[in-house]
C-alpha cells in the first residue's frame, strides 16, 4: 500500500533522511524503531508532505506523492496522528472528533466511541482537560474521522503511565484486527512488539535492520546496536 524509495530529506540546509525505503502491505501493522532523534518523525513527516524531500519517492497504491500538499495527501487517505497530538483544547471532545470529520466512510463518531468508550464519557469536557492519555487517544478518534486507509502513529506510547500504553495497545491492535494497514513510530520495543508484523530499524536516517518482529525479538545484536539508550 505504502512504499517509500530511497527517500531523502532535509529541514532546510540540514539533511535528516538518507535513502530510506519500506514498506507497508495492505492490512498489516509495521513498525519503525529507532532512538530519539534517529528520524522516525521526519520520516512519518515526509510521507505527510510536512517536510521537504529532496530525493526518492514516495507512493500510496503505485501512486506518487511527490509534490501534493498535506492535505491532498490526506485525502488519498493517509491518516497521521502526531507525537505532540495537537488537540483543540478550548473544543469539546465531540467537536475535536467533528472537525477530523471528512467525507462519508466506515468511521463516525459513535463507531469512535465503541473503540474508545472512554471518549464518549467525556464528549462534553473540553480537550485541554484531558490527561494525556485521554488526549492520545483523542487524537487517534480524531484521525479516524477522516476515514484512512493507512493510519500513521507518530509515539503514541511516549509520556503515558503503562496501563495507559496497555490500554492504548489494545485499541490499536482492535483497528489491526479491522484490517487497519498502520505504520508505528516508536522508541518503546515492548510495545511494538504486541502489535507490529514487521519491523524497520532507524538510526540517523537510514535504515539498519528490516524483517519480521519476531526475527527482532531473537536478535540480540540488532537491538543492542540500534535499540539500547
Amino acid at each position: 500500500m505504502l512504499r517509500l524509495d530511497a527517500v531523502e530529506a532535509a529541514y532546510g540546509p540540514s539533511r535528516v533522511l538518507h535513502g530510506v525505503t519500506l514498506e507497508a502491505r495492505e492490512g498489516e501493522v509495521v513498525s519503525l524503531l529507532g532512538r530519539n532523534g534517529a528520524g522516525k518523525s521526519t520520516t512519518l513527516k515526509a510521507i505527510v508532505g510536512l517536510v521537504e524531500v529532496t530525493g526518492g519517492a514516495i507512493s500510496l497504491d503505485g501512486q506518487s506523492l511527490h509534490s501534493l500538499l498535506p492535505h491532498e495527501i490526506s485525502r488519498l487517505g493517509v491518516g497521521w496522528v502526531p507525537e505532540d497530538r495537537r488537540i483543540f483544547s478550548d473544543l469539546t471532545v465531540a467537536e475535536n472528533l467533528l472537525v477530523g470529520a471528512k467525507g462519508a466512510g466506515g468511521w463516525s463518531v459513535d463507531r469512535v466511541y465503541q473503540y474508545f468508550p472512554r471518549l464518549g464519557e467525556m464528549a462534553g469536557r473540553r480537550g485541554g482537560s484531558l490527561s494525556g492519555g485521554e488526549q492520545q487517544m483523542l487524537t487517534v478518534a480524531r484521525t479516524l474521522m477522516g476515514n484512512p486507509r493507512i493510519l500513521l502513529l507518530d509515539e503514541p506510547s511516549e509520556g503515558l503511565a503503562p496501563v495507559i500504553v496497555q490500554a492504548l495497545g489494545q485499541q490499536i491492535a482492535a483497528l489491526k484486527r479491522e484490517g487497519l494497514t498502520i505504520l508505528l513510530s516508536e522508541q518503546n520495543l515492548k510495545f511494538a512488539a504486541r502489535l507490529a508484523d514487521r519491523a524497520y530499524i532507524i538510526e540517523k536516517g537510514q535504515i539498519r535492520w528490516e524483517g519480521p518482529m519476531g526475527r527482532l525479538l531473537e536478535d540480540d545484536d540488532a537491538r543492542r546496536a540500534y535499540l539500547t539508550i
